[in-house]
């Protein structure tokens, strides 16, 4: 098996190229909605994106004015981050989230969006999250509901041997909020269907919006980090 940052050492324009079309543009506007509701960054914090891959959600964590740590396994998804990011409050390192190269207490908020995917210590890799933020501070952490047919349509490709999707692990909202020590509020996003139309997908989403699902295909917990 393919050590992580080899499996997504070749996809980095590709990953890049998926949000550009219309429906991944759609996904990434409310995919961003939703982690930003959870994080409410404000200028001037220090955040860690751990897994920020070419830093897709990462700009949206500058434009409030957040200085950003941007660590990956890929060092080329790094790379792109760096390259893209250029010029704005963003520093990016190599690392693994099982074994973060930081201090305790090193930032005020930390958040991990769709890595732990490829991490079966989920726990672990959370507890690390936990260790580098401030006391207060919050940690949030999101991947693909395990329970939405966007799972089962990637579980089947890896299947069929997809070099991304037959390494990934889908979590439930039930699973991801278990991998802390303390209480969690999840929410969801995503409702519509890949195959759906961007107006289509525009409407399904409104909707579910007001009805506080759990069952979309992106799903998200914030932890707030206690005072000892």
């Amino acid at each position: 098996m393919k050590e992580s940052n080899q499996i997504f050492d070749q996809w980095p324009e590709k990953y890049d190229e998926w949000f550009e079309t219309p429906i991944g543009s759609l996904v990434k506007k409310y995919e961003s909605e939703l982690i930003l509701g959870l994080m409410k960054p404000k200028p001037g914090e220090r955040i860690l994106d751990g897994g920020c891959g070419t830093g897709i959600f990462t700009l949206d964590l500058l434009s409030m004015g957040s200085r950003v740590m941007g660590l990956d396994i890929s060092l080329p998804m790094l790379s792109r981050a760096e390259k893209k990011l250029r010029g704005r409050a963003f520093k990016a390192i190599q690392g693994n989230l099982l074994a973060l190269p930081f201090k305790d207490h090193t930032f005020d908020h930390a958040v991990s969006i769709t890595a732990l995917e490829f991490i079966h210590e989920g726990k672990k890799a959370v507890d690390e999250l936990f260790r580098v933020t401030k006391e207060g501070g919050v940690v949030v952490a999101a991947t693909l509901n395990s329970q939405s047919p966007w799972a089962a349509r990637r579980t089947g490709e890896g299947k069929k041997g997809h070099p991304i999707f037959r390494q990934a692990i889908f979590r439930s909202p039930d699973e991801l909020r278990s991998l802390a020590p303390v209480e969690g509020i999840v929410r969801t996003a995503i409702h519509f269907q890949k195959e759906d139309s961007p107006e289509k997908a525009f409407e399904i989403e409104q909707r579910a919006k007001g009805e506080d699902l759990d069952t979309g295909a992106f799903v998200a917990v914030v932890w707030t980090k206690p005072y000892a």
